[in-house]
């Protein structure tokens, strides 16, 4: 095998059988869609859908300076996580550019799993292992030893609930418990990327097959289907959430891309990029970066990421993710806009689709969310 052949999941053999169409994604295979990605995006919705995620890097951190070389190495602060709860946080350069948004979930007292996407998953590695020089903590590439899957929907708990006999309705959002679902070891994490309830279940990957199958079979009589990576981005795009190398990049701060909510000065101790995000959360406020909001069409044209946004015939701002939005039944998109035209309800923005000015809505995010 080539060193340039793409990874394969444990679920590789699986998604073929079941006729999925398959893509490279950041060096792996995985699943694009499986039939129709609308059908698997309302099923989400209204029902649940299957994911396989295993090409997320997991990293784990060990040892008696496990929180404090996190608090040093990332922008959060990770030493308040309490045990058996995760927090989403970003690893920033030293000029303050973000070079991936993670989860971190704290496992034990001294074992915490970072999770990376699986673009950055070797550049946060490798970052987090120069930082731990000095500290006593281990980090440790777990990326082989776990295969994931995410259940998401309304109907999930329910499918969940009848495979495990773990706590669920303890779980909080943003929280992993470890317990044994259909007589496989899982770390159970209420946490996912599609705006819905659900859960990520980290298992081994031999696990895998036997895990995917007892929820499929669980799941058909309240309608899962398996999903791919196609409705797994257009359902974060109506759930405002930010995917890294659109909404987010080495070349903004956590404030140019309105997050600065995840960088916290207050923490003890020094961390990387500090200066510079301190220089950058002052100049926000002196001088507002363009900022974030949600486009959404009153023609049928699919915006796409670097098309223009613009107003009075100038250049106002830039789509990072576009595409049709099932929910809504128009397309959507999210840009980065000048503040001056960042309000909902500015009239007069529009994206320019090959040389053709398109009329757009700006709106708040989500374009999305769940009734509780």
């Amino acid at each position: 095998m080539s060193s340039n052949a793409p990874r394969l999941t444990a679920l590789d053999a699986l998604h073929r059988s079941l006729g999925a169409t398959m893509t490279d994604f950041a060096g792996w295979d995985m699943p694009l869609r499986y039939g129709s990605e609308r059908d698997e995006h309302l099923a989400v919705r209204t029902r649940a859908g299957l994911f396989d995620l295993s090409h997320m890097g997991e990293i784990t951190v060990t040892g008696p300076q496990a929180a404090t070389l996190l608090n040093h190495a990332l922008v959060g602060n990770i030493a308040s996580v309490g045990v058996g709860r995760a927090r989403y946080t970003m690893i920033c350069r030293e000029d303050g550019g973000i070079l991936d948004d993670l989860i971190v979930y704290r496992l034990a007292e001294n074992e915490y799993m970072v999770v990376a996407n699986a673009s950055n998953a070797q550049v946060v590695l490798d970052a987090l292992s120069e930082r731990a020089a000095g500290f006593d903590a281990l980090v440790r590439d777990d990326r082989d030893a776990y295969a994931l899957i995410a259940v998401q929907g309304p109907e999930s708990p329910g499918i969940l609930m009848s495979l495990t006999d773990a706590d669920l309705d303890g779980l909080k959002y943003y929280a992993g418990l470890p317990g044994t679902v259909a007589g496989v070891p899982a770390l159970i994490a209420r946490t996912g990327y599609t705006g819905e309830d659900g859960f990520e279940l980290f298992v081994a990957p031999s696990d895998a097959e036997k895990l995917w199958q007892a929820l499929t079979d669980a799941g058909a009589p309240v309608g899962l289907v398996p999903c791919g990576l196609s409705c797994r981005d257009t359902l974060r795009l109506e759930a405002g959430m930010p995917l890294y190398g659109h909404e987010l990049t080495t070349s903004l701060t956590p404030f140019d891309a309105g997050l600065g909510r995840v960088v916290k000065f207050e923490k003890e101790g020094d961390f990387v990029g500090r200066a510079a995000l301190q220089e950058a959360a002052s100049r926000a406020e002196e001088n507002p970066p363009r900022v974030l909001v949600g486009l959404v069409a009153e023609g049928r044209r699919v915006p796409r990421a670097g098309y223009p946004v613009v107003a009075d015939g100038k250049v106002i701002g830039e789509v990072t993710s576009g595409a049709p939005s099932p929910t809504l039944g128009k397309p959507i998109a999210m840009a980065y806009v000048d503040a001056a035209h960042a309000a909902p309800g500015t009239a007069g923005v529009g994206v320019d689709i090959r040389g053709s000015h398109e009329p757009y809505e700006v709106v708040a995010l989500p374009f999305y969310k769940r009734q509780k």
